[in-house]
């Protein structure tokens, strides 16, 4: 039987992955836990075997939480379940030691096999995961943002909307959603938010 620890800031995700769980002899949810911090206590009381691990939460995040697990010396594989699969969530999480990487609309057999395979030592990644780590490895040397692209993301960063940093910057806020598009592009990312995450964590803005 696998022991499990659930760490997701909403209620009603846990009581579903719970419920589901608890289903099938072959697992046994041994603990629950709200936020990053919460899951490092939860996880050395409970000695999982596999921690499924949310990535946006407040307080401590996954990813933090994913680090100080490894540096407390727990044993359990961490098997990442989240909504997001942009580079700026999926690489930060696999460089912490996430053992594998799924998102919510996996199905639940899929999900069970996943759990499976992460307490034997094994990688699983959602087919979208895999392709974007692909083109990751593919593309080493991504084109560089512009002056332009760096200073609209910066604006954004500093909480302008997109017609203020049209207004700022002199020009228009079609060509603001233009420099913005070509960042993501760059970035590998989806959204604003992403994308200013994913350029300080590239040190492009000034910060970490």
């Amino acid at each position: 039987m696998i022991g499990l620890v659930i760490v997701d800031d909403h209620p009603v995700v846990r009581d579903g992955l719970r419920g589901m769980f608890a289903g099938d002899d072959r697992f046994e949810v041994r603990g629950e836990a709200a936020d990053g911090r919460e899951a490092l206590a939860v996880a050395r009381a409970a000695d999982p075997d596999v921690v499924l691990m949310d990535l946006r939460m407040p307080g401590m995040d996954g990813v933090t939480a994913i680090r100080k697990l490894r540096e407390q010396g727990c044993a359990a594989r961490v098997l990442v379940l989240t909504t997001y699969d942009t580079d700026s969530d999926v690489l930060p999480a696999i460089k912490a030691g996430a053992t594998g990487y799924l998102l919510k609309d996996t199905p639940r057999e899929e999900l069970f096999r996943a759990v499976l395979a992460a307490d034997r030592g094994e990688s699983v990644l959602s087919p979208a995961v895999a392709g974007r780590l692909i083109g990751n490895l593919r593309s080493p040397g991504q084109e560089p943002l512009s002056a332009r692209e760096l200073e609209v993301l910066g604006l954004i960063a500093r909480g302008c909307t997109n017609r203020e940093a049209a207004s700022r910057l002199f020009i228009s806020e079609a060509t603001v959603k233009t420099h913005l598009l070509h960042a993501y592009a760059k970035l590998g990312v989806r959204d604003r938010a992403a994308a200013v995450a994913a350029a300080f964590e590239r040190g492009l803005l000034g910060g970490s």
